[in-house]
C-alpha cells in the first residue's frame, strides 16, 4: 500500500505499550503486553510500538516476541540518538514482517541542554543516527521531542537533516502538551510547505493532555496534513497523559463531514480494548469519559430519556454498538451452563481459552449465589481481576471483619505467604484499614499507598465493587485490582494482588526504580 498515494487515509500509530506504559504504575507483565499487542493488531491499529528496547531485557523481550507474532500491524521500537540503543532496536525487532525503528532526539533549548550539545553537534548526530538506522531498516521514524518549544528556523533545519539521511515519517511530538489546537495546525502546514522533501515524507503528530487538548491537538494537525496520529488507549501515558485512541478515530469517523478521513480500526472492538487496558495497567476509566466511560451512553435527564425512546439521535451521536458497547443485561444465572457464559463473553468480544474460561465460570457462579441480577459489566469485572494463582507468592485464603461503632474494626486474616499458611489478626481506623494492617502482619513491606479506589460495576446494595490499590516501595510502583459483592474483600484482594507484582519486579530489577527508566543522565 503507498500510503503517499491516500491522501484521506490517516494512519493510527498506537504507543500505548510504550509511552502509555509510563505512567507511574501502569507497567504491565510480558503475557499482558503481548496480549494488548494481538487485541491492537486485531482492531486494525496500523503501527504498534512495543517498547523501548534498550530499556531493558523485559523490554526487549516483549519487544521481540510482539515482533515475531503480529500478522498485520507495522511494529516499531524506540530509541535515542545513539548507536547501541539503535542497534538494541534492530536486533529486536528484525523479525518482524512489517519493522520500523523510531528514533528521537529533545530540540528544544531546555533539552538540548540536557545532554549539553550544540545545535551543530545535536544536527551532527541526527544525521549519524538516523542514517545508522535506516541501513539497518527500510522503515525509519524521527522525532524531535519538545518539538512545539523548538526554534522554527532549527526545527526545520533538523528535520531537513533526518529526511535527508533517510527518515520516511517524521514526528512533531508536543511533549509537554504546551501547544493549542490553531498552533498545531499551523506547525504542520508550515512543515509540509517548507522543509525540503516534506512532501515526500508522512508527518506524524504527538500529543500530550497536560491542557485537555491532545485530542483537539491532534485532529488540527490532520487537518493540515498530518497523516498518522500517535495515540493510547484511555489516552493512558506520562501525567495527563496522550491522545486517546477512541476518541480521535469516533471523531474522524462521526464527523467526516468535515473531517474527511478515514482509519483502519474496527471501532465495534474499541470498548474491549479499552476495558482490557484499563484492567493489565490498574488506570480504571473516568465514568465520564469520551466514548469509554461508563457514563458515555447513559441518560438520566427526564428529557433526555424521553427523546431516547422516540429517536435515539435525539441526544445520542453514535450508536453504543459502534464502540463494541452492549446495552442488554445478561440473562445468565446461577443454573447456566459454561456455553452460555462463552456464548456471552464472546457477544461481549471477550475472547478467552479454555482454562480462563473455566477460572471465570467457577466465579461465575460464585457470585451468581449471592447475587440476584448479573449484568454484562458483572461479567467483564469478572475476567478483569488481577493475579495468578500459580505464580503469586501471597494468597488470600479467608478474611473475616469485625466493624462496630464503639471502636475500631477487627480483621482476622489467613493467607498463604510462599507455601506456609499463616494467620494474623490487626485492628485499624475501619475495616479496610484493619485488613491491610493485617496483610503487613504476615508479610513484612514498607510499600505506601498512592491511590484507593472503588468503583461500584452495577447498581443496587448487591452491586459488585471494583477495587484499584498503586503501591510504591523504594521507587517501584505496581498497581492491582479486583471486584467482588463484598468491597472489603475486594480490597484485600487488590492490596495482595499488588504486593505480588511488587515482589515480582523487586526480583527482576531489584531494589530501585524500575530498569526500564532511563534517564537523561545517561546520555553520554
Amino acid at each position: 500500500m503507498n500510503v503517499l498515494n491516500e491522501k484521506d487515509r490517516v494512519l493510527i500509530f498506537d504507543t500505548t505499550l510504550r509511552d502509555g506504559e509510563q505512567s507511574p504504575g501502569a507497567t504491565m507483565t510480558h503475557d499482558e503486553k503481548l496480549e494488548i499487542a494481538e487485541l491492537l493488531d486485531g482492531m486494525g491499529v496500523d503501527i504498534i510500538e512495543a517498547g523501548f528496547p534498550i530499556a531493558s531485557e523485559g523490554d526487549f523481550g516483549a519487544v521481540n516476541e510482539i515482533a515475531k507474532r503480529t500478522k498485520n500491524a507495522v511494529v516499531c521500537g524506540l530509541a535515542r540518538a545513539q548507536m547501541g540503543d539503535i542497534d538494541r532496536c534492530w536486533e529486536a525487532l528484525k523479525c518482524a514482517r512489517q519493522p520500523r525503528i523510531h528514533t528521537f532526539i529533545g530540540t528544544s533549548p531546555l533539552h538540548r541542554a540536557i545532554p549539553n550539545l550544540t545545535q551543530e553537534e545535536m544536527a551532527d548526530r541526527i544525521h549519524d543516527t538516523v542514517s545508522h538506522a535506516r541501513n539497518l531498516c527500510e522503515n525509519v521514524q524521527w522525532s524531535p521531542m519538545d518539538a512545539t518549544r523548538t526554534e522554527w528556523e532549527y526545527l526545520k533545519r533538523v528535520c531537513e537533516i533526518a529526511i535527508r539521511a533517510g527518515a520516511s515519517t517524521i514526528n512533531i511530538p508536543d511533549t509537554v502538551g504546551y501547544t493549542a489546537p490553531e498552533e498545531s495546525a499551523h506547525l504542520i502546514a508550515r512543515l509540509i510547505e517548507d522543509v525540503e522533501g516534506g512532501s515526500d515524507v508522512v508527518w506524524a503528530t504527538h500529543c500530550h493532555n497536560d491542557l485537555g487538548m491532545a485530542t483537539a491537538n491532534a485532529l488540527a494537525a490532520v487537518g493540515a496534513g498530518a497523516r498518522q496520529i500517535e495515540c493510547t488507549i484511555n489516552g493512558l501515558g506520562e501525567r495527563a497523559g496522550n491522545t486517546a485512541l477512541e476518541e480521535v478515530v469516533m471523531a474522524l469517523k462521526v464527523r467526516s463531514d468535515i473531517m474527511p478521513f478515514s482509519t483502519a480500526i474496527d471501532t465495534t472492538k474499541i470498548m474491549h480494548v479499552s476495558r482490557r487496558v484499563s484492567t493489565v495497567s490498574g488506570f480504571p476509566v473516568q465514568m465520564n469519559k469520551a466514548i469509554v466511560g461508563k457514563n458515555a451512553f447513559a441518560h438520566e435527564s427526564g428529557i433526555h430519556q424521553d427523546g431516547m425512546l422516540k429517536n435515539s439521535e435525539t441526544f445520542e451521536i453514535m450508536q453504543p454498538e459502534d464502540v463494541g458497547l452492549s446495552g442488554t443485561s445478561l440473562p445468565l444465572g446461577k443454573h447456566s451452563g459454561r456455553a452460555a457464559l462463552r456464548s456471552k463473553l464472546a457477544e461481549l468480544g471477550c475472547d478467552i481459552g479454555d482454562n480462563q474460561l473455566k477460572d471465570v465460570f467457577v466465579r461465575f457462579k460464585e457470585l451468581a449465589d449471592r447475587k440476584k441480577e448479573i449484568f454484562d459489566d458483572d461479567i467483564i469485572a469478572l475476567i478483569s481481576a488481577t493475579g495468578d494463582a500459580s505464580v503469586d507468592r501471597l494468597q488470600i485464603v479467608s478474611l473475616r471483619v469485625i466493624c462496630g461503632t464503639g471502636g475500631p474494626a477487627e480483621a482476622m486474616l489467613e493467607m498463604d505467604v510462599d507455601g506456609a499458611e499463616l494467620s494474623a489478626t490487626a485492628t485499624g481506623d475501619g475495616p479496610v484499614d484493619a485488613t491491610f494492617k493485617a496483610v503487613r502482619r504476615l508479610h513484612s513491606n514498607s510499600a505506601t499507598l498512592q491511590l484507593y479506589q472503588v468503583n461500584a460495576v452495577t447498581e443496587g446494595t448487591d452491586a459488585q465493587a471494583t477495587v484499584s490499590v498503586r503501591l510504591e516501595e523504594d521507587g517501584v510502583i505496581a498497581t492491582g485490582q479486583s471486584a467482588n459483592t463484598d468491597t472489603v474483600v475486594a480490597s484485600a484482594q487488590a492490596y495482595v494482588s499488588a504486593l505480588n507484582r511488587l515482589l515480582l519486579r523487586r526480583e527482576k530489577f531489584g531494589p530501585g526504580m524500575d530498569a526500564r527508566e532511563i534517564t537523561y543522565k545517561e546520555w553520554n
